[in-house]
């Protein structure tokens, strides 16, 4: 269920939910909710939760929070999956709170991790093509498997190239 950030923050105070950031560590570092614990989605199992998470509360409020809620929403499938039945998104994720004055902690900024993917995605259509125009027309194969990575992110709302840049050195 999506809440808004000040219904989130109502939660966490009055029912004592559990405010679960599921970014990166690099974006956590950068600005996070204050009072929200780091449990980046890529790292979420069902051991994990319930364990790490949850110890032995599945009835806990949990209140999931990333950027804008896509991540967060992917995780609370994952608690929903495990019989939990009060988890909740914050609609507008850590973007939208922040916008609404709610307490955050800042640190080093970071380059989000969309933006990571379109320079890197850029960047190789452009050594691609540009490689492929210089030295040999089989390098116009880089443009083209970014072109369907792309499509494939579009349609399938995942991004292998997120992926793997989240697990990037400068991303944890």
């Amino acid at each position: 269920m999506k809440v808004s950030p000040q219904a989130a923050l109502e939660k966490i105070k009055n029912e004592h939910a559990q405010l679960i950031d599921v970014r990166t560590p690099a974006e956590y570092r950068a600005v996070h909710a204050v009072g929200a614990q780091l449990h980046e989605l890529s790292t979420l199992n069902p051991d994990y939760i319930n364990e790490q998470i949850l110890a032995g509360r599945p009835d806990r409020p949990v209140v999931l929070l990333c950027k804008s809620g896509h991540r967060a929403s992917i995780a609370a499938q994952q608690f929903q999956a495990l019989g939990c039945p009060n988890v909740f998104v914050v609609d507008g994720g850590t973007d939208l709170w922040d916008e609404q004055g709610l307490p955050v902690e800042r640190g080093n900024a970071v380059i989000s991790l969309e933006r990571q993917v379109r320079i890197s995605a850029g960047a190789l259509v452009f050594l691609g093509t540009l490689l492929g125009v210089l030295v040999n027309q089989y390098f116009f194969i880089i443009p083209g498997f970014v072109g369907a990575g792309l499509v494939f992110a579009g349609v399938t709302d995942t991004c292998a190239m997120g992926l793997l840049l989240a697990r990037m050195p400068w991303n944890r």
